[in-house]
């Protein structure tokens, strides 16, 4: 099908076609969902900053593999730690603040592309809080060794229950939307 020069012209000078053109309907988009699982897969594989198969790999041949493990956790312990000592109040500030936008939109205005994202950024701020708390854990005697293993396991353990968690009860709250869309009031 051609677009003529008339129905161009007439689609940008119409702007609400081209919104309709623009799908927000969040939870009817499949990209919405590929999002949301990338988000949560890179989320459990990455923790901390290490990839799971480096975790692995120094837990089974230890050596050099277990100390650039013992480094790297070091390293993005300590940058994580230092962010969160220095710019700690403006972050929450700021995450609050977000959080609170997107609830207020996604309640009051009903706005289903802000409930999409509340639905991804509030898990997202319970993993920074996990990875917050095993930095700590970590600087206060976690960061070698076979306590180091089983701080990144349970960690990972965590993310991982959170995400599950989190694309949960994302489907159930777009199951829930798509239906109440689709079905006459």
């Amino acid at each position: 099908m051609e677009c003529t020069q008339a129905q161009g012209e007439t689609l940008m000078s119409d702007p609400t076609l081209l919104l309709d053109l623009i799908d927000f309907r969040s939870f009817s988009n499949l990209w919405y969902w590929i999002a949301l699982c990338v988000i949560w897969s890179s989320a459990s594989h990455w923790v901390l900053g290490v990839p799971h198969d480096m975790v692995s790999r120094a837990k089974r041949h230890g050596g050099q593999a277990q100390e650039d493990l013992e480094l790297l956790v070091r390293i993005n312990t300590d940058r994580m730690l230092f962010h969160s000592r220095e710019y700690g109040p403006w972050l929450v500030g700021i995450a609050t603040f977000i959080l609170a936008m997107l609830l207020t939109l996604a309640a009051l205005y009903d706005s289903e592309f802000a409930l999409a994202l509340l639905l991804i950024m509030a898990p997202l701020f319970v993993l920074f809080y996990l990875s917050l708390r095993a930095a700590l854990l970590i600087e206060g005697g976690e960061g070698r060794g076979e306590a180091l293993f089983r701080r990144l396991f349970l960690t990972r353990l965590m993310v991982q229950g959170l995400g599950m968690v989190s694309i949960f009860v994302a489907a159930m709250v777009g199951m829930y939307v798509n239906l109440t869309h689709f079905i006459p009031q």
